[in-house]
């Protein structure tokens, strides 16, 4: 059960952080999310087969890790201002520290956190927390990389976004090859995650249930 449960819910919360990129751009004046169905919480509407489904739920089954997956295609010239740029780069990871401490309040204000659901969400918070902290990160491909590019001098902004295709697979290369990264990488998601309210051992424990093989 834990199993389905947490991976029916992170569709969704994909759903919620490309919808949140959307949302800012059309506000900002990117008006054409619109005709592309990205306001929307169809997760059809975000889906490409390798780097929403495939990549994601590997990376998820190996590690835990919430990769994020999905991508909406902002028309980034027709936005007001580069702050406007930044701030649809920022919507997503502030999309899932929001998903993160609503995860929180249920586990510890109502009864989910004592019952069979308890680990599944709280080992779904910890993924959150994870989405925020990776996707901060100023990697070209992702979104702390997005926030910062709009304010880097053109040359050095053309040649980082040359190698934003390769940048996921930098990015699990480090986790995999480079061991003091990743423990780095951890820490600072169990930290978060620790500071959000979410209970360590009820995360821990949906972590084993959801790798039950």
């Amino acid at each position: 059960m834990t199993f389905i449960l947490v991976l029916f819910l992170w569709i969704f919360s994909v759903c919620v952080h490309e919808f949140a990129h959307a949302w800012v751009a059309y506000e900002g004046g990117d008006t054409s999310v619109r005709e592309k169905g990205y306001l929307s919480m169809n997760p059809l509407k975000y889906l490409d087969p390798m780097t929403s489904v495939i990549l994601p739920v590997l990376v998820l089954l190996m590690g835990g890790l919430g990769l994020p997956g999905a991508a909406v295609y902002i028309d980034r010239h027709a936005l007001r201002s580069k702050y406007w740029e930044s701030g649809v780069s920022l919507a997503g990871p502030a999309a899932n520290l929001a998903q993160l401490f609503l995860l929180s309040l249920l586990l510890r204000h109502t009864g989910l956190g004592s019952s069979e659901f308890g680990p599944a969400l709280a080992f779904l918070g910890l993924l959150q927390a994870s989405a925020v902290v990776l996707n901060l990160l100023p990697l070209p491909g992702l979104d702390g990389y997005g926030i910062l590019s709009p304010h880097l001098p053109d040359n050095m902004r053309d040649q980082f976004d040359q190698v934003a295709r390769y940048g996921i697979w930098v990015l699990l290369a480090l986790f995999f090859l480079v061991p003091p990264f990743a423990q780095g990488f951890w820490n600072v998601v169990w930290g978060l995650s620790d500071l959000a309210g979410i209970p360590s051992r009820l995360a821990e424990q949906g972590y084993r249930d959801f790798r039950f093989w």
